[in-house]
């Protein structure tokens, strides 16, 4: 962490590989539809038929220059690894993808991670950010640490935007 804010956080992200799906779909649906085919990914899936440890969170990212419903689910991948280092994905549908180290605004929340609270915690996130004149990403992820069958008031998310 960088800095903390009144409602919120100044984040540098280390680089880092993830393994995601492209749908275009509603964010609920979508994240259903791209669980399935990562976790085959990570449970030899991959042209090197290893295993790959689960990591958190899992992501679902869209940019609102887009449309809202184009969706990249992804699984980030282990502390480390680089993109040659990964086994490629059997399934067509998911891409390896590498981030180079960032800067965001966070902003975490309990609760289950709905379309309609996390809409609202990136609007608050916008505001608070916007207010401290940071200049902010159409892209929004939404970051879920926990796995759906923990109760939903324990569940620990995120709201990360990187700064433009």
């Amino acid at each position: 962490m960088l800095e903390k804010f009144d409602h919120f956080e100044l984040r540098i992200y280390e680089p880092c590989v993830l393994a995601e799906v492209s749908i275009k779909d509603s964010y609920g649906a979508a994240s259903s539809k791209a669980f399935r085919p990562l976790f085959s990914y990570i449970t030899k899936g991959n042209q090197a038929s290893q295993s790959i440890a689960m990591t958190a969170p899992v992501i679902a990212a869209t940019d609102k220059t887009i449309q809202s419903d184009d969706w990249k689910v992804s699984f980030v991948m282990p502390a480390g690894s680089t993109l040659k280092d990964m086994p490629l994905p059997k399934e067509s549908q998911v891409a390896l993808r590498e981030i180079a180290e960032e800067r965001c605004v966070a902003l975490s929340f309990r609760g289950r991670a709905t379309q309609n609270l996390c809409e609202r915690k990136e609007e608050s996130l916008r505001l608070y950010a916007s207010q401290k004149h940071f200049s902010l990403s159409a892209e929004t992820r939404i970051c879920r640490f926990d796995p759906p069958f923990k109760p939903g008031f324990l569940m620990y998310n995120e709201i990360v935007i990187p700064l433009a």
